[in-house]
């Protein structure tokens, strides 16, 4: 059955620099097939974008550019200036004047559908491969989109890129994904997942999922989540003492508790348990440049996966990002002017 368009809303222009307005829409994929044999009548798939989509003499979309956020965020990450400045603006790598620029939350993410909506625990469990499904959904019987130039993510965003490629190996010019790897998560990957996920599902104020108060170990998925984003250098020179390290940490989790919920962190976090492009990695066939820091204390570059396993990747490249006083641990994934240059050589080197 095809996909409805609920709404569609022209965003007031809230950037300098000369970025064409953001196009708002809410999507709905009817009959929703999880890989969990769970359905749901309506899935509602939110997305943002940029700029138009433009077609070549037999249909085809030529400038659709997709872009992933990472676990527990939404698409506004990518309308900070940091970001959005350095690529979507005049003259930039994809200037949205070019490009037409696909920005959207994730299932179980910002204002897609998720758990706190209201079911709760009775959410259908979602992995990646749901969620590219979705995506591809979302494009193609939504927005129209039949082609994309390039298919680039950070961190879970990251990973979606590389299952992209797998599964939809035709569908791309290009593909770049960032501050990931091609395995399924395992080793200290897996074991802060694991303790964050197990600390929300064995407290007793979990309830099952069914909490009228966010349970108190949300607070601690949300100290994991301080600890893994950044790298100790940018932490010690934030918190150079005992109480200004305490201060730092108690602001970003009372920040997190604003309108973080433990529902939709459980399942966010859980949905990487089908990751692993691994065994596929011979049936990409765009273009790939994958994009990883030398302080990324969730793909640290001294197990040396990321160069062992793509040259099985036919047209693949690695890089991995010194370490400097501009990268930021594993957030280095959207500071955008530390790596667009190399964007620009993959536009370049996928460019027909």
């Amino acid at each position: 059955m095809r996909l409805v368009v609920l709404s569609l809303a022209l965003v007031l222009n809230a950037f300098s620099g000369g970025l064409p307005p953001v196009t708002e829409g809410d999507f709905v994929a009817r009959n929703f097939a999880f890989a969990s044999g769970e359905t749901m009548p309506e899935l509602k798939l939110h997305y943002r974008t940029l700029g138009r989509a433009q077609r070549d003499a037999a249909g085809v979309v030529r400038n659709a550019v997709l872009i992933m956020h990472g676990t527990g965020g939404d698409s506004t990450q990518f309308l900070r200036s940091e970001f959005a400045q350095e690529l979507f603006g005049p003259g930039q790598p994809l200037d949205a004047t070019k490009y037409f620029i696909i920005l959207r939350d994730g299932i179980g993410h910002g204002q897609s559908g998720k758990p706190s909506d209201g079911l709760r625990a009775k959410f259908p469990r979602y992995g990646y491969r749901d969620m590219v499904t979705a995506d591809h959904r979302l494009l193609t019987e939504g927005l129209g989109v039949n082609h994309l130039r390039l298919v680039m993510g950070t961190s879970m965003g990251g990973m979606h890129t590389w299952v992209w490629g797998e599964m939809h190996p035709e569908f791309m010019d290009a593909l770049m994904p960032l501050a990931s790897l091609p395995v399924q998560l395992a080793g200290r990957n897996r074991a802060w997942r694991r303790v964050m996920t197990e600390g929300i599902r064995t407290d007793p104020e979990w309830q099952g999922g069914n909490y009228q108060t966010q349970p108190r170990s949300l607070r601690t998925a949300a100290g994991l989540l301080y600890f893994m984003a950044s790298n100790p250098a940018l932490r010690q020179a934030e918190a150079p003492t005992r109480e200004a390290a305490d201060t730092a940490l108690d602001a970003f989790v009372a920040n997190y508790l604003k309108t973080g919920d433990a529902n939709d962190l459980l399942y966010a976090v859980e949905a990487s348990s089908d990751y692993d492009p691994n065994p596929g990695l011979e049936k990409i066939s765009a273009p790939l440049l994958a994009v990883n820091s030398a302080d990324d204390l969730i793909n640290p570059p001294e197990l040396g996966i990321l160069e062992r396993e793509i040259k099985r990747v036919k047209n693949g490249r690695a890089i991995v990002l010194p370490f400097s006083p501009e990268t930021r641990g594993h957030g280095t994934h959207t500071v955008a002017g530390l790596w667009k240059g190399e964007l620009e050589a993959l536009l370049r080197q996928s460019k027909k």
